[in-house]
């Protein structure tokens, strides 16, 4: 019995000392989003999104077929809503995915094309927590049919062409002083020298009559 006491009781000094040493580390690194996350954490995040994903989206296969149509809504739909983070090739190389913690992956990497289809839908649908990672379910069939479509369009990085990233920058986000340039170029080729007609005044009928 006494040895029994012994054994628990230099288990929980041995416990003890390793969350003193956890809490010291994560002391001296601070809160900075900058580093990259250390191995163990790395490994135990993994690990823990691993053991957490609901085990009935694992052995999910994509109920939508990958038709040259279906891997266009989802090149659209990723250049449109993703790419800011994990950019049109899916590195993660962009302003926003480099300064996130943890840095947005590699998705062409075995870190994500490992995953089943399932668990990429979920993912997708659902975030990840303590990450830049949201989840975008709409709660409706026609959003879950876009998720789809991204996990077939993901599955595509690897391989994508030349052609197909210069396409996603037509749906890319643009910038308010990317649009006001883009209307300028138009007024210019439009014929911006032309007199420019009056706008009508929306208010014209609530006016009072003049005295």
């Amino acid at each position: 019995m006494k040895r029994f006491v012994r054994t628990v009781a230099w288990t929980v000094v041995v416990l003890m000392a390793i969350a003193a040493a956890g809490l010291f580390y994560v002391k001296g690194r601070g809160v900075s989003a900058r580093p990259q996350p250390s191995w163990i954490e790395a490994r135990a995040a993994l690990l823990l999104r691993g053991w957490l994903t609901p085990t009935r989206y694992k052995g999910l296969k994509n109920p939508v077929s990958p038709s040259a149509e279906t891997l266009a809504a989802g090149r659209e739909h990723f250049a449109d809503h993703c790419a800011s983070c994990h950019a049109n090739d899916g590195s993660g190389n962009t302003e926003m995915g480099r300064n996130f913690y943890p840095k947005a992956p590699d998705m062409r990497l075995p870190r994500t094309q490992g995953l089943s289809d399932g668990e990429i839908f979920y993912i997708i649908e659902n975030g990840v927590r303590l990450t830049g990672m949201p989840g975008w379910s709409t709660g409706t069939l026609e959003g879950e049919r876009s998720s789809w479509q991204l996990v077939h369009f993901i599955r595509r990085l690897p391989s994508l062409t030349p052609e197909e990233l210069a396409d996603m920058e037509r749906f890319n986000p643009r910038s308010g002083a990317e649009i006001e340039e883009q209307r300028r170029i138009d007024e210019f080729l439009g014929g911006a020298d032309r007199p420019a007609v009056p706008a009508a005044d929306p208010h014209a009928g609530h006016k009072p009559p003049p005295p």
